[in-house]
């Protein structure tokens, strides 16, 4: 009997934590998702295929968006079911969190750019107000 005679589901390879693996066809299809919904964005934007920059910025986020779920499912192995769901647990709050950093930051610069800016003409060196003109020297 050679050491390599041992029954065939005895072969743990120090993989026993539970969490999925891909095989090589979901890494495959993984990356031909991500150069789709890459190179679809890309072309918008250098064909300048739509004529509202607004409506293409949010294609834009939404192939982002579908992108980034592309890559939790199919490199990071994220599902409900690795580690018990703590690591969708862990997703959401972090989700939950960057969404309220985000929304709070963009609160902050309206506001700030609501009641910081001059109501009247802007006198300045480069706007051509009483104290920029350049007129008679």
């Amino acid at each position: 009997m050679s050491g390599h005679d041992h029954a065939h589901g005895d072969h743990d390879h120090g993989h026993g934590d539970g969490a999925p693996h891909g095989s090589r066809k979901s890494y495959i299809i993984g990356f031909l998702l991500s150069v789709v919904l890459t190179a679809i964005p890309f072309a918008l934007v250098m064909t300048n295929a739509l004529a509202d920059p607004r409506l293409t910025a949010g294609i834009i986020t939404a192939f982002a968006a579908v992108q980034i779920v592309v890559h939790m499912i199919f490199f990071l192995h994220m599902n409900a079911k690795s580690e018990a769901g703590w690591t969708l647990m862990a997703l959401i709050f972090t989700v939950i969190i960057v969404v309220i950093a985000i929304a709070g930051s963009l609160w902050v610069m309206y506001h700030m750019n609501v009641n910081m800016m001059p109501q009247g003409e802007m006198a300045g060196p480069m706007t051509g107000g009483a104290t920029g003109s350049m007129e008679g020297m």
